[in-house]
């Protein structure tokens, strides 16, 4: 019995040992950051263009999946798995999401508050953002102005970008905090998250989907859609869904999850500095 409790306190100290601290997440985060500041803009334009494209596809897939379901109360709790796809190919491609930049490059920030820092954080910000807009602005256009889609899907596809843009300016900005916080905590869980990376982006993004929370980049597509089948105005879609969804977003990711998690590390530093002396 003695034997087998000894065993036990052995393995737990072990998976405490194996298990990283807040602080050593914190760190990789913050490595990941300063690599991203020090890509070149063309780079980032780059990647943050695929990213744009293949986070179309959370729309596509969504709205396919719901075309073909039943009309009935349960068919969102199946079709916003669709909403996922975008995400997964996104982040597990290594490319840049402009919501995962509101955690990683703030960390270096947050650790070394010069103006060279702020301007390149903001030039990161602002490639990546105009990027993934870009890309799906080009694929709503495809799907407004072709024939890839059936007529019934395109009705689906237009549904969803109208019931994205009905809330209006201070919900869809609400609506993004929720966004932009589980975005960012999504990103805080990946650096320990094994090969259950893939199970924690599909379980955040579902919970963004069924929650109707507005994502800058996801959502945009959705109402980027309806503005090329015109079907509401491109400054409707501009004010009233990406600049409270933006918002939102910066709010949650940078505010909630960056600066509260980066304050607790510090915190303890400085316990630390305080119990040695």
């Amino acid at each position: 019995m003695a034997e087998e409790k000894q065993t036990h306190a052995h393995e737990k100290a072990k998976e405490i040992e194996i298990s990283p601290s807040a602080k050593a997440i914190h760190d990789a985060l913050r490595k990941e950051g300063e690599s991203q500041l020090e890509r070149p803009t063309f780079n980032l334009f780059w990647s943050g263009l695929a990213a744009g494209l293949a986070m179309s596809l959370s729309m596509i897939v969504e709205g396919v999946l719901e075309a073909y379901l039943p009309d009935a109360e349960w068919t969102v709790l199946v079709s916003s798995f669709g909403y996922t796809m975008g995400f997964v190919i996104v982040i597990l491609g290594k490319q840049q999401l402009f919501t995962e930049h509101t955690l990683r490059p703030i960390l270096p920030l947050l650790q070394h508050k010069t103006l060279e820092k702020f301007w390149n954080v903001t030039r990161l910000w602002g490639v990546v953002l105009l990027a993934n807009l870009l890309g799906t602005l080009l694929v709503a256009l495809v799907v407004a102005h072709t024939a890839a889609f059936d007529p019934h899907v395109l009705e689906t596809f237009a549904k969803l970008g109208h019931e994205a843009l009905k809330p209006g300016f201070g919900t869809v900005l609400l609506r993004g905090i929720f966004a932009g916080w589980l975005i960012a905590l999504m990103v805080w869980l990946l650096p320990d998250a094994g090969t259950a990376r893939l199970w924690i982006i599909i379980l955040v993004t579902y919970v963004v989907a069924i929650g109707h929370f507005s994502h800058v980049i996801a959502g945009s597509m959705e109402t980027f859609t309806i503005a090329a089948m015109g079907e509401t105005s491109w400054g409707n879609v501009l004010l009233n869904y990406t600049l409270p969804s933006l918002i939102g977003n910066i709010l949650g990711g940078v505010v909630l999850v960056a600066a509260i998690n980066h304050a607790q590390i510090m915190a303890g530093k400085k316990k630390e500095i305080y119990t040695q002396d």
